[in-house]
């Protein structure tokens, strides 16, 4: 017999099994293999000016969050397409989405989506359906009565003809199937009589009660006009209609003497325009050179109180002049190489400047020196709070810094209002800008000897800094692709922006705000920068960008959930999966990158290890000098 401790302890323990099994089973991320398969076929049979089948890789879902465009998840389950005018083209398999089980909302409006409406049925959760403005035919599908849950249906603005199903869900409240060429009794149900008629115009042939039209009137003898078609300024017309000719009357004849007077006055009028013409083409360029005086005037005024740059020039004289400090005051400028020191301050601030970019850090501007060199100048935000000595015991630092992947930082100026910091400019593009702008046809695709050597550059330039910044916390912190500069001629990879984070009071504006660490309110240490370099190197492999909301999936996740299910080509870029000899390589590549942004920093690789490992991947032997962006 067993007594009753013995059976309150065998109770306890099911009761603890059967928990531990509940939430293994509840917790483990499920995807739905049939569903992805259903979507990519979608993807497969569409274009579009947005590259699906670049965006479309990967789990479809996860955690309720999606990366691809136009997906709503709940769970692992795909609830919502929304691809509106994005100028998709194509016709859509006949049951591309018969495996989206739990969809419940479908919109493709404004496209130029052609053939037949696809089969819906048995998505029983169905309810909005809207595929307006689009070059649909063929007849509405019968289908679209057994789905239980509908309640929005947009066909109108195609080419469907055929009749019309009897619709009678109860939960259908919002209908339209005109601008079509439909024909046919309407049907007589209880719902369908629920809608207005503007739901039914511009069809071919549509009769009944429901519109207030008899079937029994007799039509008119010959075609019918084709309904006229109401596209949005996106939307190519579908179909062109000829209008009717109509016959213009002859202008009435005048007398001869009526027609003299006629020239009389039309000749008097023409010679007071004239002199009217005269006299104003003789204003003009009085007008004109008036403008342009008071233009010059006034720029030589502002240029007085303001450089080009938009800096007035009072915040630089602040200083006492007279002062013997050795300090460096407002209104000069500290060179770290005396060779480069052919300017100064009041040329810098006179100099034509462009904007280049705005981010966490400050404003850039590219700025030719008159009778000089080009150079980089950033404007330093957030930072009014730094002390003099602060600033400049941290430039000082920085200045001394020289590695073949690092901007050379020439110059700086610090005054109570501004804090500017020059680089050596260097011509080129951004990392950024090579792997993500201009996408789509016409464009260069970057291979992969390229991208490899760029990520080999950068790895060497951040040891370098986290080798001779050992004190920094984090020795760059805003390590991204926005960073990384390029040159034409395509030398080395260049990193800026480093080693500035002490003079924030904050990091939040930084790229070192998406390691798990800052999130948690840890302390950031060089594993944070380890972290972000991470982020860069799945970027390059996969050609898409970091996360930068908290809906949507980390990086690393997608590509580990990519990789669990064997997708491995789904993480590449699609300008590399043509490269089918150097996959290999490219996933080592994102295997040191999967390391670099484990959650936990103590288990993060150090900047040394990283270098040395991404070192050992053997760049291909052609491919690197050929590409040109």
């Amino acid at each position: 017999m067993i007594n009753s401790a013995t059976k309150t302890l065998l109770c306890l323990v099911t009761f603890g099994l059967m928990s531990v099994l509940s939430d293994s089973m509840f917790t483990k991320e499920e995807l739905y293999h049939e569903e992805r398969n259903s979507l990519i076929q979608l993807r497969d049979s569409l274009r579009s000016i947005v590259n699906l089948h670049s965006n479309w890789t990967g789990p479809p879902c996860y955690k309720s969050h999606s990366r691809w465009i136009g997906i709503t998840c709940s769970g692992s389950n795909v609830v919502g397409i929304v691809l509106e005018g994005i100028q998709l083209t194509g016709s859509l398999p006949p049951d591309a989405l018969s495996n989206v089980t739990y969809l419940s909302n479908l919109s493709l409006r404004n496209n130029a989506l052609h053939g037949d409406i696809p089969n819906l049925d048995g998505l029983m959760y169905l309810q909005i359906v809207d595929l307006s403005l689009n070059r649909f035919s063929g007849s509405i599908p019968t289908e679209f009565t057994k789905l239980p849950q509908l309640n929005d249906l947009q066909l109108q603005n195609n080419l469907l003809n055929g009749t019309i199903p009897p619709f009678n869900q109860s939960g259908l409240f919002s209908f339209n199937v005109s601008h079509n060429f439909l024909s046919g009794h309407v049907p007589e149900t209880d719902v369908l009589k629920t809608f207005p008629k503007n739901s039914f115009d511009h069809n071919l042939g549509l009769c009944g009660d429901v519109i207030g039209k008899s079937c029994n009137e007799s039509r008119p003898v010959g075609p019918a006009a084709p309904p006229r078609v109401q596209v949005s300024p996106h939307h190519a017309p579908t179909a062109m209609t000829r209008a009717p000719t109509a016959k213009i009357a002859a202008p009435p004849t005048k007398s001869p003497t009526a027609a003299l007077h006629l020239h009389q006055n039309s000749h008097q009028l023409g010679a007071s325009r004239v002199v009217l013409i005269a006299i104003g083409a003789a204003l003009v360029p009085c007008l004109l050179l008036c403008l342009f005086l008071y233009l010059q005037r006034r720029n030589r005024k502002a240029n007085q109180a303001e450089g080009l740059l938009g800096i007035p020039m009072a915040y630089f004289e602040k200083a006492d002049k007279s002062s013997g400090s050795k300090e460096q005051k407002d209104g000069e400028l500290e060179f770290f190489n005396k060779e480069k020191a052919t300017f100064n301050l009041d040329a810098l601030l006179r100099s034509s400047a462009v904007l280049m970019g705005k981010g966490g850090l400050g404003i850039t501007y590219r700025v030719t020196i008159e009778s000089g060199p080009v150079v980089t100048v950033k404007r330093l935000r957030n930072v009014s709070a730094v002390g003099r000595r602060e600033f400049v015991q941290q430039l000082q630092l920085l200045g001394k810094l020289r590695h073949e992947n690092l901007v050379e930082i020439i110059s700086y100026n610090y005054s109570q209002e501004e804090k500017l910091i020059i680089y050596d400019y260097l011509p080129g593009s951004s990392l950024f800008q090579l792997l993500h702008e201009n996408r789509g046809a016409g464009r260069t695709p970057m291979p992969w000897a390229s991208r490899l050597s760029i990520v080999k550059g950068i790895a060497k330039g951040l040891t370098y800094l986290h080798q001779c910044l050992p004190f920094h916390k984090v020795p760059h912190a805003n390590i991204k692709s926005s960073n990384i500069l390029i040159s034409d001629n395509y030398n080395y990879p260049k990193i800026t922006d480093y080693g500035l984070q002490p003079l924030l009071p904050h990091s939040h504006r930084l790229a070192v705000a998406k390691s798990p660490e800052y999130s948690q309110g840890k302390k950031l240490t060089c594993k944070s920068d380890v972290y972000c370099f991470g982020l860069l190197i799945l970027e390059v492999v996969t050609g898409k960008l970091p996360s930068e909301s908290q809906e949507e999936i980390p990086m690393p996740q997608w590509v580990r959930l990519a990789l669990k299910n064997e997708w491995s080509t789904d993480v590449l870029d699609v300008e590399l999966v043509s490269e089918r000899e150097n996959h290999e390589d490219m996933l080592k590549l994102v295997e040191i990158a999967l390391e670099c942004t484990e959650l936990d920093p103590e288990k993060r690789p150090k900047m040394t290890e990283v270098a040395k490992r991404i070192e050992e991947i053997k760049e291909p032997s052609r491919g690197r000098r050929r590409w040109v962006n």
